[in-house]
């Protein structure tokens, strides 16, 4: 199974429509010079109706402590994997804070007022800013072309952010070296990003095989969340995923 992002919803109906499709996650842009950028009462408004935050919800067992050898990356993220898995069982979509290059305290707080499940950063951010979030974090991994799986691979710190996304593109519609990216994603699971479309993404999802991707523009008309394409783009991720399943299977 593939997960979904949609990305940059900027309404109710955009993150309505991504619920009804199916989607996994929703993103909310907090980001400075993002026009998809949001304020706190349009960000509230999106979560209100998308339902409770995890914080709100009735607080189960906790997971299981990560016992892995340290500094390994590769089962640091499957274990942030399973634990996203378990927190997508108590609610579904979560919703994403995506932020870039912003001060931490500006970041919890958006947080915090705006009722997030989880936090992006997607600038250039140092590692060690995820362990300064009071969310689980997604941390955004550039790969400019020329750049090898080993290279992202090693830059990648465990015991930080929970999961990672792959993305060369930042917003530009930019597809990534397939190649590259089905090496890091046989490694660990990788969230893709980049040029995605509910034309392509099947077949990136065979291709590289990612544990979640990633869409914004992809499912745009005239700079608007499409409800049509939203539903197309999860419907080809879900065929794909499932027939990437049941190969491995």
């Amino acid at each position: 199974m593939t997960r979904v992002k949609i990305c940059g919803c900027m309404r109710i109906d955009d993150a309505l429509a991504a619920k009804d499709a199916g989607a996994d996650f929703v993103g909310l842009v907090f980001a400075p010079k993002s026009r998809r950028r949001l304020d706190i009462e349009e960000a509230q408004a999106i979560v209100a109706a998308l339902g409770l935050p995890l914080r709100e919800l009735e607080q189960p067992e906790p997971p299981p402590l990560y016992h892995g050898p340290e500094g390994d990356a590769v089962e640091w993220c499957r274990h942030g994997a399973d634990a996203l898995d378990r927190l997508l069982a108590r609610k579904r979509p979560l919703t994403v804070g995506v932020f870039e290059d912003q001060p931490m305290e500006d970041v919890n707080t958006i947080a915090d007022e705006a009722g997030l499940d989880l936090v992006q950063l997607s600038g250039h951010e140092p590692w060690a800013d995820c362990l300064m979030a009071n969310r689980q974090v997604v941390k955004a991994v550039g790969a400019p072309s020329g750049v090898s799986a080993r290279e992202v691979l090693v830059g990648i710190e465990a015991g930080t952010a929970i999961a990672c996304l792959l993305d060369t593109s930042r917003g530009r519609g930019i597809e990534m070296d397939r190649d590259v990216a089905a090496a890091v994603a046989a490694r660990l699971p990788i969230w893709l990003a980049g040029g995605l479309a509910p034309d392509n993404v099947g077949a990136i999802i065979r291709d590289v095989r990612p544990w979640a991707v990633d869409v914004s523009s992809g499912v745009e008309t005239a700079g608007a969340k499409d409800a049509a394409k939203i539903r197309a783009f999860i419907h080809a991720a879900e065929q794909a995923g499932s027939a990437v399943t049941e190969r491995r299977a």
